[in-house]
């Protein structure tokens, strides 16, 4: 875990930067996570980065406890949410199995499934903080859909090559969408909702209750 968190800490500026690769899909996910918040909810998020989801949602809710692994993505995420004088979203530095224990109304976790060590224990960490009846909302990448396609095969010789020269973290799992949302019924949930937003690789979004 020591070196993904050197390795985010060394990108942060540049990942601050960059484009979203698709802002329809983007866009479209944050109006359908927003049609599941109160405004009286408190909310975590998992691996925030530097914290645009968080600082997006936070007029629908009461408050948002972002949390990253990484300083260099929360320190730029404070600087933004400074900037937007948004002041219901608080960073905190922790991995996703010691984030805050709540209890929350609804966990959020974008594009962070694949990159956990041990997903189990990140689901079993999420059942904790979430009451019965609330809510599990994410969107994962799950590359593993592509087994068998030049994509595939693409992205199983190039992100061990970026790795070895500091350009991927050490972990990147390649989950199908059925061993995701198998984790997340073991951990307890039942899924309301999902959908590939974009369809390519795919961006698995997914809505759980805590059962």
């Amino acid at each position: 875990m020591t070196s993904d968190i050197r390795f985010w800490n060394k990108i942060a500026p540049k990942y601050a930067k960059s484009a979203i690769r698709d802002k329809e899909a983007y866009r479209y996910t944050l109006e359908r996570t927003r049609s599941y918040l109160g405004s009286h909810d408190r909310v975590l998020e998992m691996g925030c980065g530097t914290g645009s989801t968080a600082i997006t949602l936070a007029e629908a809710v009461a408050d948002i406890t972002a949390t990253d692994f990484s300083e260099g993505m929360l320190g730029i995420g404070r600087q933004r949410a400074e900037q937007a004088s948004v002041h219901n979203v608080f960073f905190q530095c922790c991995s996703s199995e010691t984030v805050p224990k709540g209890p929350f109304d609804v966990v959020m976790a974008f594009n962070l499934l694949h990159l956990v060590p041990d997903m189990d224990a990140t689901f079993a960490a999420v059942a904790e903080r979430l009451p019965h009846g609330k809510l599990f909302i994410s969107k994962t990448p799950c590359l593993g859909e592509a087994r068998g396609s030049f994509k595939y095969w693409m992205f199983s010789v190039i992100i061990p090559l970026m790795r070895l020269v500091g350009m991927a973290p050490n972990c990147v799992n390649f989950l199908s969408v059925a061993e995701l949302e198998a984790a997340v019924e073991r951990a307890g949930f039942e899924i309301i909702e999902t959908g590939n937003y974009p369809a390519s690789t795919p961006g698995r979004y997914l809505v759980a209750r805590r059962d």
